[in-house]
């Protein structure tokens, strides 16, 4: 099979988050969402990331979140004291649904629909605080350029708050016959072909459109940051799982395993 380019890939990860949008809907999931974001302190972010924000200081200022999906996590920001939150995402049906939260909240944030990598000029070097959590970096043909796209929205001085799912957790196949065996390999480039629907939870084997996912070491990563500018102030690996259900198998091993990072970095002045 040939490999699309990292335009033709945008564009069909952008076609299968919109065509699997539907399916998150219509669970118990969203139903207690709704319901809970009403609450002013609304939030869905774990404790690991909670604790970071803090430290980092969200309070009063102002937080774009890229890649923001459904929004649940933009408007949690409110709770730890953002004074503005901007959510970006390039899949039109998820940011319907962030704003039928939004309707419910007592909160304002804006949602903007862009591809990452065509950011608007409105939002250059506007933001203190730039959040990337848990499921970006795979649907990301270039993470160098990813992090130029990040660097280019914040604030001289402003700060990259980023919760990824660890890239060593990529070699295993959870679904496996030997799960706990290495399936393909950490240093693989070419992207991960997926023809099924995209969900959280569970296991679901539909088929969907094709999409692309792809596998960035953690050392392209930090790169890919310094590279654009970003100061490293912040990086620490943890043996707790950030994904999905079927990935909780590898916690709690006698010999542990990397399952997910934080990592924070302060864009440099001039």
């Amino acid at each position: 099979m040939d490999m699309p380019s990292a335009q033709e890939a945008i564009a069909s990860n952008k076609n299968a988050w919109d065509e699997s949008a539907g399916l998150h809907k219509d669970t118990p999931t969203w139903t207690a969402l709704l319901a809970s974001v009403a609450e002013p302190d609304f939030s869905c972010l774990d404790p690991t990331i909670t604790t970071l924000l803090q430290e980092v200081g969200v309070m009063g200022k102002d937080v774009v979140q890229l890649c923001c999906n459904n929004g649940r996590e933009s408007l949690s920001l409110y709770g730890l004291g953002a004074r503005s939150v901007v959510g970006v995402d390039q899949s039109r049906a998820f940011l319907e649904q962030a704003r039928e939260l939004a309707e419910v909240s007592p909160h304002s944030p804006e949602f903007i629909e862009t591809d990452i990598h065509h950011l608007p000029e409105r939002l250059q070097a506007r933001f203190d605080i730039a959040l990337v959590t848990i499921g970006v970096l795979g649907w990301m043909p270039d993470v160098a350029l990813f992090m130029r796209q990040v660097a280019s929205v914040l604030k001289p001085g402003g700060t990259l708050v980023m919760y990824e799912t660890h890239p060593f957790l990529e070699v295993f196949d959870p679904c496996g016959a030997n799960p706990m065996l290495p399936a393909s390999s950490y240093f693989q480039r070419e992207p991960v072909v997926l023809q099924e629907a995209i969900v959280y939870e569970g296991k679901d084997e539909r088929p969907g459109p094709t999409s692309y996912w792809y596998v960035h070491t953690l050392g392209s990563v930090v790169s890919g940051a310094i590279a654009a500018q970003l100061r490293i102030a912040h990086l620490q690996e943890y043996p707790h799982c950030n994904r999905e259900e079927l990935y909780e198998q590898y916690e709690h091993q006698v010999a542990q395993m990397p399952l997910c990072f934080t990592l924070t970095a302060i864009k440099r002045d001039g």
